[in-house]
């Protein structure tokens, strides 16, 4: 297919907005069946001008990740579940890390209003959510500070949570390979991830299902570095047996959706 049609040139230009597009709601958009809907996303996808995930496609590839904005598009109510259920883990009085990302953000947000908390963190957008509490201490990272996010990430950003030994990590990951690699775009994040990691008691990982369907080049580390899980929902049969294998406590929101279809031409 050498030329798109009009349809599939305006379904492109939406998932560049929105960051991702559904198959029920295209169908209903432009009035055609989810059939052609996703014989449309398919092809789109073997052009890798599009990503395949349960339910439509994202914009992006496996090299560059999709803006920010656009991922706070994406999955918000399953962000927004796994962010409250993250939260009831860090008790009051207690240290934590909060990394770059948007789930991240979501825990940070139910986290508002707790006593007792240290949030050491190099995400800009927790930093703000955080710092009007009158009972959380906010302790931002020095570095360089990312325009696309407000990420704060470089050697200064190393050195700096090196220096702490906190009670909980919360981190993100851009995707999950089925072997349990964390898997992210940017070398200078990664780097203060694994720093964020390496100096946590408990380390809690959130994530929804998408990123078992996305894919990047930088390794953060394993899945069995990890003592907390939280997920809407855990498809791949391989990962949780990972998990089971290696002492992950798997928090997974909504199991039944595991069994929702998702027919593809």
């Amino acid at each position: 297919m050498d030329i798109m049609t009009p349809r599939q040139t305006d379904i492109l230009a939406l998932a560049r907005t929105q960051g991702r597009v559904v198959v029920e709601d295209l169908a209903a958009r432009f009035n055609v069946t989810p059939q052609t809907i996703r014989k449309d996303l398919n092809e789109l996808c073997d052009r890798r001008l599009l990503q395949r995930v349960h339910g439509g496609a994202v914009a992006g590839s496996g090299v560059e990740n999709l803006g920010y904005e656009a991922r706070r598009l994406i999955a918000q109510d399953e962000k927004r579940a796994i962010g409250r259920r993250a939260a009831e883990l860090v008790p009051d009085s207690s240290s934590l890390f909060i990394n770059i990302g948007t789930t991240t953000e979501e825990v940070a947000r139910a986290l508002q209003g707790r006593s007792g908390l240290v949030v050491i963190t190099n995400n800009i957008n927790v930093a703000n959510l955080l710092r009007p509490e009158p009972h959380i201490e906010v302790i931002v990272a020095g570095g360089v500070v990312r325009r696309s996010d407000g990420g704060i990430v470089g050697e200064a950003a190393i050195d700096f949570f090196n220096q702490f030994m906190a009670d909980f990590a919360v981190i993100g990951a851009s995707a999950i390979d089925e072997s349990g690699a964390l898997l992210d775009f940017d070398y200078r994040e990664v780097r203060v991830s694994q720093a964020i990691m390496a100096n946590a008691r408990h380390v809690i990982l959130v994530a929804d299902r998408g990123k078992l369907e996305r894919t990047a080049p930088v390794r953060i580390g394993h899945i069995s570095q990890v003592h907390t899980f939280v997920t809407d929902v855990l498809p791949s049969d391989r990962l949780a047996r990972i998990c089971r294998e290696s002492g992950v406590r798997v928090e997974e929101l909504f199991p039944d959706r595991a069994a929702e279809p998702d027919p593809q031409d």
